[in-house]
């Protein structure tokens, strides 16, 4: 008898195509101030898990420092990652400073709570070294 076959989590199906898309990223507080506390950093998951699932993306992986907070998200095509990005950044800026603002003002000042950049990298599959090997070698058109 063989094993029943398992689907893979990482990879959905929609009406036209098949995908796994996972990204890290990395967000830093305005002048890399270290405003995160314990409780600050699992609301900001909290909010973070949420704009993720309006998206229709998921927040794999979620953790950070006082001065930095890393992702994982799975999303889908459709979604301009650029775009999810603002979303992540705003609303929980936005959600942040209201339920926080003692904490938040002391450490920053000003309208802003994020830098207005970020790190991201996508990530999963295989390496890119074997990616580019496999594409090498297929067979071409004669």
């Amino acid at each position: 008898m063989s094993p029943r076959w398992e689907p893979n989590p990482d990879i959905r199906r929609g009406r036209s195509v098949v995908h796994s898309l996972h990204a890290h990223l990395v967000f830093i507080p305005r002048y890399r101030r270290g405003v995160f506390t314990d409780e600050l950093l699992v609301r900001c998951e909290e909010i973070m898990r949420d704009v993720c699932g309006d998206f229709g993306a998921e927040l794999r992986e979620f953790n950070g420092e006082a001065d930095h907070v890393h992702l994982l998200v799975h999303y889908p095509p459709k979604v301009a990652l650029a775009r999810l990005v603002g979303s992540l950044k705003g609303v929980s800026a936005r959600r942040l400073r209201q339920e926080f603002p003692a904490h938040t003002n002391r450490y920053l000042w000003g309208e802003h709570f994020w830098s207005p950049s970020y790190f991201a990298a996508s990530v999963g599959g295989a390496p890119l070294a074997v990616v580019k090997e496999y594409i090498e070698n297929q067979k071409r058109p004669s």
